[in-house]
């Protein structure tokens, strides 16, 4: 069973800090929103229609949940560190050329190529599961997380600051400076945490049967992957609610979008807290209420024609408390059905969760037009925290029937 190592800062011989962990997680989360108050602005620059640069959320989802089908079994292969190191580099050009992109078409081309910092993402969780057991791993997961619920707090709300000062432009460059600050932090200390297994590449692909035949590790994967849809599809949707329904400016919309991580950022702190002595099933399960609790009270208040930008991203911060309880524990759980499969694990849960959210991300900005207002997302993100109970809920009474 996997036991806490001496983990010592700045050094590329033992494992990596937690602070390492959360940058990297952070750094993929930040790719994936900060610009996001600029989208009507930079359909304005390409001179496109809004829908067409709304695909930037869909398309880069789409393209990370393909990529991490990969990285797992690479990473398995090769070890964590040189796939971290190449990740992020690729990515940096990638950004640069979003930065330089003449047309709409090529930026969404190198957004797309962006997805290679899904390295981070993946790689931080998988690490993780190599040091430390299911529980403590939960908990761990908890607190790496953090990353990914700091930054979409900040993330649209420096994004709209920057926008309106400097042009969409700014927040790509701003990535293009993290993004060196953590490839100089990873080299200098993500120490190899892997056990290698020993398998050919070809021979890491074939064990995905392995996982993909397991009902514990669906349900887990699903649960996690319903439970953050509800969160893909606010993205895909909020802003043009906050724009085009509440008539914010992006300055404003970056504040309020970032209100479902200050929910987060708690479930994490919770999880980390927590879950060693709650355990893994019982967090996801009360993560995933929280989730519905949240979506229901504001659809509710929508329906009695009192909704306001308040209310509407006001009660987002419970869907993200119960996806920051939800995620970490389904994400430890599915990484532990097979241990020895750690990487590929979380690259094909991420895949899972990801593939799902871009399907999510793009169907609401379908559905949303003027004359709607902020009713299809809501009832979108409902029925889809539904479904993520559901699936939590197989995983207990098969467990139950098992005797686990």
């Amino acid at each position: 069973m996997p036991s806490p190592v001496e983990k010592r800062f700045l050094n590329r011989r033992s494992p990596p800090h937690v602070a390492t962990l959360i940058l990297l997680s952070g750094l993929s989360a930040l790719a994936m929103n900060v610009f996001l108050p600029s989208l009507p602005r930079m359909a304005e620059y390409f001179g496109t229609d809004y829908r067409v640069m709304q695909l930037s959320v869909a398309l880069y989802l789409g393209s990370n949940a393909i990529l991490q089908v990969a990285i797992g079994p690479i990473a398995d292969q090769l070890g964590r560190r040189p796939v971290i190191l190449w990740g992020v580099g690729l990515f940096l050009l990638a950004t640069l050329g979003c930065i330089f992109a003449p047309t709409p078409g090529i930026f969404l081309a190198f957004r797309m190529a962006q997805t290679t910092v899904a390295v981070g993402m993946v790689l931080s969780r998988a690490a993780v599961r190599d040091m430390y057991s299911e529980n403590e791993a939960a908990s761990m997961i908890g607190y790496v997380t953090m990353g990914m619920a700091v930054v979409p707090m900040i993330g649209p709300a420096i994004g709209g600051v920057l926008d309106e000062a400097f042009g969409w432009q700014a927040n790509f460059w701003l990535l293009v400076l993290l993004g060196l600050a953590t490839l100089a932090l990873a080299w200098s200390d993500f120490g190899e945490t892997a056990h290698r297994s020993g398998l050919t590449l070809g021979q890491q692909f074939r064990e995905y049967p392995e996982l993909l035949l397991s009902t514990r590790f669906w349900g887990y994967s699903l649960a996690s992957a319903l439970s953050s849809g509800t969160f893909f599809a606010y993205l895909g949707g909020a802003p043009f609610v906050g724009m085009t329904v509440f008539g914010m400016d992006p300055g404003t919309l970056g504040l309020f979008f970032g209100a479902p991580a200050v929910g987060y950022f708690l479930g994490n702190g919770i999880s980390g807290r927590f879950s060693v002595r709650i355990g893994v099933n019982r967090m996801v399960l009360w993560g995933c209420l929280i989730n519905c609790v949240g979506v229901g009270l504001n659809l509710s208040i929508l329906l009695a024609g009192l909704g306001s930008p308040y209310t509407f991203f006001g009660l987002m911060t419970l869907v993200g408390l119960g996806n920051g309880m939800s995620i970490p524990n389904a994400t430890a759980g599915a990484l532990s059905v097979r241990p020895h499969l750690a990487g590929t694990a979380s690259g094909l849960s991420g895949a899972i969760m990801l593939g799902g959210g871009a399907a999510l991300s793009a169907l609401a900005g379908a559905l949303l037009t003027p004359a709607t207002g902020a009713l299809p997302l809501l009832v979108l993100m409902g029925l889809t925290g539904i479904a993520g109970v559901w699936a939590i809920i197989v995983v207990i009474r098969r467990e139950r029937r098992l005797g686990l």
